[in-house]
């Protein structure tokens, strides 16, 4: 039979005994009868009982443990059900903060559906906030042109008031070279001096490559995949997370983060849960 029916074999929940019944889907279908004859039984107990359990076997093993398991109704079968909603009859709690989504429950299942469907964005410059490893954070670099000059750099302060003596030292301590203060390139050899009262974005150099041409050979590449990983994970440490890379050629410096935060305006996020879709407050 084409699925244009719901068909049900052998319903005996509740006060029902032994059901058939074929009922026409995308139509309006009303079932009536005296009290006490099974309507609740079949349409509640048997019919949508089915489709929420069907519907709620269908999803991760995650999102089951917030949802429960559900039991099988006593029925032999049932043929071209979809995932049911049900809006059932009964008192409405007196509540204030009740809203038809807590009554009906129907709060819940958005709630999971925006947990695991949700992409995080900045809310300042709306950016989406991904997370990266260090494995991907290297393919990505080895993208760039073939050829390309690169830096990858650690950004220790982000536009801050300061003279930031004590950042300048431990980067000359560490037995760094050089650092990049407000997009100019200084080397840790010399004297500076910044001005106190003006803000300086400031960015260790922790390594400059090259990136192979189109006809190096496997091995050069490698050598050079291993050395970026060392240099991604010691600027990572450097800048709490986050990484700048600089290709010659780009005024705009590409930015990876292992962490959901945005690394333009420093904001970070946690792990997307449920909780963080209730309108309630502790």
């Amino acid at each position: 039979m084409p699925l244009d029916h719901i068909v049900v074999r052998g319903a005996r929940e509740h006060n029902l005994k032994g059901i058939d019944v074929t009922i026409p889907r995308n139509k309006l279908v009303v079932v009536t009868g005296i009290s006490g004859s099974g309507k609740s039984s079949l349409a509640f107990d048997t019919i949508y009982a089915e489709g929420q359990r069907r519907y709620v076997e269908s999803l991760s093993a995650y999102a089951r443990q917030f949802l429960g398991q559900m039991e099988k109704p006593d029925v032999d079968y049932i043929e071209g059900l979809s995932p049911a909603i049900s809006i059932d009859q009964k008192t409405g709690s007196r509540n204030p903060r009740s809203t038809v989504g807590t009554i009906t429950e129907i709060y819940d299942y958005l709630r999971l559906l925006f947990s695991r469907s949700g992409r995080p964005h900045c809310p300042i410059c709306e950016q989406p906030i991904t997370r990266q490893t260090v494995q991907q954070m290297v393919d990505g670099i080895m993208d760039f042109s073939p050829g390309s000059q690169i830096m990858v750099l650690a950004p220790v302060i982000n536009d801050r008031k300061g003279e930031h003596v004590q950042v300048i030292e431990n980067a000359r301590r560490n037995g760094f070279v050089r650092i990049r203060i407000d997009g100019t390139i200084l080397s840790l050899d010399e004297t500076i001096k910044l001005e106190k009262n003006k803000r300086h974005t400031l960015d260790i150099i922790v390594d400059r490559v090259s990136l192979p041409l189109n006809n190096a050979n496997d091995v050069e590449k490698r050598e050079l995949t291993n050395r970026l990983a060392e240099s991604v994970e010691q600027a990572l440490v450097l800048g709490n997370g986050v990484i700048k890379v600089a290709v010659s050629g780009n005024e705009t410096d590409h930015v990876f983060s292992e962490a959901l935060a945005c690394p333009t305006d420093m904001i970070s996020f946690g792990e997307i849960e449920p909780r963080n879709f209730s309108f309630k407050t502790s």
